[in-house]
Order: C-alpha cells, then structure tokens, then sequence
C-alpha cells in the first residue's frame, strides 16, 4: 500500500496540479469566459476561440508549451516578427470591396474622423503613467482593428501585447452594443431617418488602379504604413485585377484562415498569468473602451458637418461606421438606420467610412511607428 502511495505522490508531484497557482486557476476561468463568449455568444469567433484557448494552454502548468523547444515557442515567431498580422491584412485586402469609398471619397474624411479615440486614448493613457510606447499601443484600439493593434503593439509594446489584443478584440465584437446608445446620444430621429442617393457606378479601372495608387502614396507620404496598407492594398489588387482569381481565393480562404488559428493561439499564449493579472490590463481594457466611444463619437461627430456642408444630403450616422470594424460596424449604422425608417438603406453608404477606417487606423499606427521608432 505504502508502495502505491509513494508512486501516486511522485505522479503528482510531475502533474501540472504541482505547479498550479492561484493566477493560473484565474487565468483558466478567463480562458473558459472568453470560449463560452466567443460559442455561445458569437462574439468575434474567429478570433476569440483561438486566442481563449491559447490562454488556457499556457496556463497549464509544466506543460512547456511557450518554453524553448514548445510548440507555440516556435509558433510565436510570426506573431514576434509581425508576420501573421500583415498576411491578415492581405486576406482582409482581398474579401474588401473599396467601389463605395471610391463612389463617395468624401467618407475618406470620416474614416480619418473615427480616429479620434486613439488620440485622446493615447493622451488618457500616459495620464495614467504609461510610457509612450504603451500608450500608443493602447490607443490604437480605438480603432477597432485587431491585426493593427497587434501589430503596433509588438513594435512598441510587447509586454501588454496579451491585454492589448483581448480588449481590442472584445471590443470589435461589441460593437453591436457599443455603438447604438453613441449614435442615438449625438443624433436626432430625423437625424437617422435621412435617405441618401444611390451611390454612382465604379469602373474596373478605378477599383484597379486605387490599390496601385493608394500603395505608392502612402508609401511616399508615411513610410512605415507600408507593410500595413501595402500588403492591404496588394491583397485587393488580387481581387480586382480580374487575372489572380485563384491567388485571391486562397488569399481569402486557406492563407487567412490558417493565420489567423496561429495569431489567435500565440497571442493567447502571452496571457500568462503573472503577466496579465495586474493593474494595467484593467487600466488597458478601460482605455481601450474610452478610445472606442470616442472614435464612434468623433465619426458621428464628423457626419454632423458633412450634413450640414451638404444641405442635409448625408446621414451623420455612417460617421459611426469609420472605425475598422468591417463590416459590423456599417451593420450597425444600418439596423439603427431601418429602425426610424423601415425602408432607408445606408449599408452601402456606410461601407466607404468602414473601409476608410481600416486605412486611417494604418496610417494612424504608422505615423505613430514613424514618431516613435525614429
């Protein structure tokens, strides 16, 4: 008997329950909050499933699934180098139609205008005694594009990369619920209930020449958001060019879809428990919200000018889709659109200030690069 007992004790001796902590049974119940938000609610699946579960794995202890020689060690390395981010935004490039941005290039101004939150955020956060660098990297969740966050933040903040990326995330799927109560706050009914005309037609030649030009202007103007907008804009020339269908597709499909399963897991897997249970990560997931109402507010804000400089011809509403969330957030513009007015559809309108967005958030990231790392 005495024998048994002996093996058992060593057996669990070797057992992760030998090295879990306090930190780690918490970390294990955020893993399992974020699954059960991302399956049973629909919050941002496709990301959310992978980067919950990167949180549990890493959070088993002795696994050394994140040490030398682990898995995810070697995994990390495109999450590390910004690899994973950048091939996203190529799939992204790919699934984006840019024809209602260019059939009203007035809504570039409200993609710009959204941005908003992430320069108050960024002030916010250094109030708050962030350095710089991290302020920057919190910032840009206000605009509500996960890859960019992510991407800016392991140039300039590491460390925070595991809160940065949750909250930016949390938030993109909330936008649903964010977003209503700002529009409604900064907007009358007749406000919400304005028609606009129907969007002009946009040529072949127009959809291909914009990736093209938009790259090289942007690659004069601001260096840095070349890997950004670049790989953004070369992923859209594969879908309209009309000659790399295939190259499209798998853009689309099988290259994105397998990055985003490794980006999920390692950024998961920066949400360690000694790193992550802190007073920053609450400080982070507050500013982070601070930034998104504020870009909301700075689009709606926006769209109010637009109105009055066209005689009344633009709902201020589509402001709000000018943060990066595509294409929830012209969703959102246009349920609360039909709720005042049963047959108005903004969709399309709100779709170019929701492209706009993810362009403004890469040149935001980028001017802050170019100040930052110079």
């Amino acid at each position: 008997m005495g024998i048994y007992i002996e093996s058992l004790s060593s057996v669990l001796a070797q057992s992760g329950f030998a090295g879990l902590t306090t930190g780690n049974l918490v970390m294990l119940v955020v893993g399992l909050v974020l699954l059960y938000l991302a399956i049973g609610k629909g919050f941002e699946p496709l990301l959310l499933v992978p980067i919950a579960f990167g949180c549990v794995l890493v959070n088993l202890p002795l696994s050394g699934i994140m040490d030398e020689g682990g898995f995810l060690y070697y995994v990390f390395f495109g999450t590390q180098h910004e690899i994973y981010p950048v091939i996203i935004f190529m799939g992204i490039g790919a699934l984006t139609d840019f024809a209602p941005l260019l059939a009203n290039p007035i809504t570039f101004l409200l993609g710009a205008a959204a941005q908003l939150g992430v320069f108050i955020a960024l002030f916010g956060a250094m109030m708050m005694g962030f350095s710089v660098k991290e302020a920057a990297s919190i910032a840009i969740i206000g605009g509500a594009d996960g890859p960019t966050s992510i991407y800016l933040t392991m140039k300039l903040a590491p460390q925070i990369l595991g809160a940065v990326a949750v909250a930016a995330y949390s938030y993109m799927s909330l936008v649903p619920l964010i977003q209503p109560p700002v529009i409604k706050a900064l907007t009358t009914k007749a406000d919400r209930a304005i028609r606009m005309d129907n969007l002009r037609p946009v040529s072949k030649t127009e959809r291909v020449l914009f990736p093209i030009v938009c790259t090289i202007a942007s690659g004069l103007i601001l260096p840095a958001s070349v890997p950004l907008i670049g790989i953004l804009m070369f992923g859209n020339l594969l879908r309209e060019c009309g000659v790399t269908e295939r190259l499209s597709l798998a853009a689309q499909n099988e290259i994105l879809n397998a990055t985003t399963i490794f980006l999920g897991l390692t950024v998961g897997a920066t949400m360690e428990a000694e790193t992550f249970l802190t007073a920053a990560t609450l400080k982070i997931i507050v500013l982070g919200l601070v930034a998104f109402v504020c870009s909301t507010a700075g689009g709606v804000l926006f769209g109010q000018a637009l109105k009055i400089f066209s005689g009344g011809k633009i709902n201020p509403m589509i402001g709000a889709a000018g943060v990066s969330a595509v294409p929830m957030a012209a969703r959102v513009v246009q349920r609360v659109s039909q709720q005042e007015n049963p047959g108005n559809f903004l969709l399309m309108h709100a779709m170019g200030p929701n492209v706009a967005g993810v362009i403004g958030t890469a040149v935001a990231a980028g001017t802050m690069l170019t100040l930052l790392m110079s």
